[in-house]
């Protein structure tokens, strides 16, 4: 005969919600060595003062050529060299240096720090593209979003903590070797058509909520006495944890997902179903996951992560690189702008970039194929508490390697840890009589000159 479940424990005892409500409390401070002593997505105080809630990652896969975005290098001396293809102007009060593939985004100029400086020690796309998001670039390990759950939980137990749109591949949202209830949740993953993706297995109406409700709290009685017998199964405690954050999700997931809702003028300005398929740029409807990024950032989502795969411009860079930049300038500018006006940009922390950047063109040259370039590239942050038009780092004269200002991605990792309230060197998981962290053995630096 199976126990009480909780749900009948709490209504029985006398002191049941007084214990839900202490039970609460320990979840949300329970840390011990650095790691959470339980696995589940109870928000929890960081452990320095926090500049930021949230993340947007913008990903932009395949390599943006630096040169020809936000790394400005104009022809100097006689001889002609590598530099900028496109024309570059100078925006804002801050004056900085963006191209004319991005007037949308070169409005907001005065909202962005400009990482000119930024190195990775791979030029092969896979190990990079995995170094970014995992701090290695060999092994499976958790991602950014992940270890961002795992140290701060989430703000709003109805959706998942750590979603990822548009994803290429497992490895951006793996949770690894923490607890899975820290892995995110894809949407769209491997789709063509962003208006149609969605979180899969949490809409029915066969019941009505209620018996749906009884149903699961009988399995879920089960489920516990089977835990019981498995104390140290981090996977049965993830399906018992997933179970409940679906039946919450029920109500919640859909109408975040249903732009039916924004005007007719919000979805223009993200450019919603207007994706370019030109050369390497193919449609992931970007200006539909920037929308859904500001819609879940209103809703206390920790971590998004919104995907672009289609900068690896080889061959036709000038024609394909316009495509790109077309494909997420206006969506990108629209969504600085609504959380500006809403009052999010300044606790949400957003960033851009690619796993590498790429060789510049000799301008007058017909030559029109690039290759990749890790020694030196670009990224760019705004909100959360970093300096606002700030350009910070330097390339060479060709942009070949950084010289100046450099940091390379666990440094990007530290920082943006240490904007969110958590030390990087302190943020650890023990496995295997080892201790992992997102920065590894070898560690990173926050980069305290672009914080405000």
């Amino acid at each position: 005969m199976l126990g009480m479940s909780r749900r009948e424990m709490l209504k029985s005892a006398s002191c049941g919600f007084g214990y839900l409500a202490m039970s609460a409390l320990c979840g949300k401070t329970s840390f011990a060595g650095g790691s959470a002593a339980i696995a589940n997505l109870n928000a929890r105080s960081p452990q320095l003062p926090a500049r930021a809630k949230r993340v947007i990652f913008l990903c932009m896969s395949g390599g943006p050529a630096q040169l020809d975005t936000f790394d400005y290098k104009p022809q100097t001396g006689k001889k002609k060299h590598a530099g900028s293809a496109f024309k570059f102007a100078q925006h804002g009060e801050s004056g900085l240096w963006i191209s004319e593939l991005l007037p949308e985004t070169a409005k907001h100029a005065d909202k962005l720090c400009v990482l000119n400086g930024m190195y990775a020690d791979i030029t092969n796309h896979a190990q990079s593209f995995l170094q970014l998001h995992t701090g290695d670039r060999l092994r499976p390990r958790p991602s950014l979003g992940s270890w961002v759950v795992y140290g701060l939980g989430t703000e709003n137990q109805n959706v998942p903590g750590f979603i990822s749109l548009y994803p290429s591949k497992p490895s951006v949202y793996s949770s690894a070797l923490l607890p899975p209830v820290y892995e995110g949740t894809p949407i769209g993953l491997n789709t063509t058509n962003m208006s149609k993706a969605t979180i899969k297995n949490i809409k029915s109406d066969h019941v009505p909520t209620a018996v749906k409700r009884r149903q699961l709290d009988f399995v879920q009685a089960m489920n516990r006495e089977h835990a019981t017998r498995r104390p140290d199964d981090a996977r049965l405690e993830a399906v018992i944890q997933s179970m409940e954050l679906g039946f919450r999700m029920q109500m919640a997931a859909p109408e975040l997902l249903d732009i039916s809702q924004e005007t007719k003028s919000t979805l223009e300005r993200y450019r919603v179903g207007q994706g370019k398929v030109v050369g390497t740029c193919k449609n992931s409807d970007f200006g539909r996951q920037c929308l859904l990024a500001r819609r879940f950032a209103e809703a206390g989502v920790r971590f998004i992560e919104v995907n672009h795969g289609s900068w690896d411009q080889h061959k036709n860079h000038r024609a394909d690189l316009t495509a790109n930049c077309e494909s997420t300038d206006a969506p990108i500018a629209a969504l600085l702008e609504d959380l500006e006006q809403r009052g999010l940009l300044d606790e949400t922390l957003v960033v851009w970039g690619g796993e590498f950047g790429r060789p510049g063109l000799v301008p007058e040259s017909k030559k029109d194929s690039t290759g990749h370039n890790a020694r030196g590239f670009t990224f760019w942050m705004a909100g959360g508490g970093i300096k606002r038009g700030l350009a910070y780092g330097k390339t060479d004269p060709t942009g070949a390697r950084a010289i100046e200002g450099k940091v390379h991605f666990r440094d990007l990792h530290a920082t943006i840890l240490h904007q969110l309230g958590l030390q990087h060197d302190k943020l650890t998981y023990h496995q295997g009589e080892r201790e992992f962290r997102l920065t590894g053995t070898e560690g990173g630096k926050v980069v305290h000159d672009i914080i405000a």
